[in-house]
């Protein structure tokens, strides 16, 4: 009995070079990577200033590193990426029904971005009053 064995064509490693939207659906999916980062940076912080002010102050020398400014303003890229990805997926995700009309796509885009911009300037208030 012979066993029957599928064509598979060669891929390359650059298959996502091809088209701008593959390029942007690798770079969404790299930027959870540095929403990790984020994340972990965040809870640092947290940890640091629960820690004390000696902690704090340690955590802002390690910040002011040039290297870790880098990565941070890499991740900050990455995550506004991650974010406009998003929001541009929502009115496909979300169908959105008042009585028998549907909502639509752009509405819900515009009320992303608004309760984006709202808690951007409470968080902005907050830090910077």
């Amino acid at each position: 009995m012979s066993q029957v064995r599928l064509y598979r064509p060669p891929v390359s490693l650059t298959w996502w070079l091809r088209k701008p939207s593959y390029l942007v659906f690798m770079l969404r999916e790299l930027s959870s990577v540095f929403i990790a980062w984020f994340v972990a940076y965040l809870l640092m912080l947290v940890y640091a200033v629960g820690s004390g002010p000696g902690a704090y102050r340690d955590f802002l020398d390690l910040s002011a590193n040039p290297a870790l400014v880098v990565l941070n303003v890499i991740a900050l890229a990455f995550v506004l990426l991650h974010t406009v990805t998003w929001f541009g997926l929502a009115p496909k995700a979300m169908v959105i029904r008042l009585g028998a009309l549907r909502v639509p796509p752009n509405v819900i885009l515009a009320a992303h971005y608004g309760a984006w911009l709202v808690v951007s300037a409470v968080v902005a208030w907050v830090v910077l009053r």
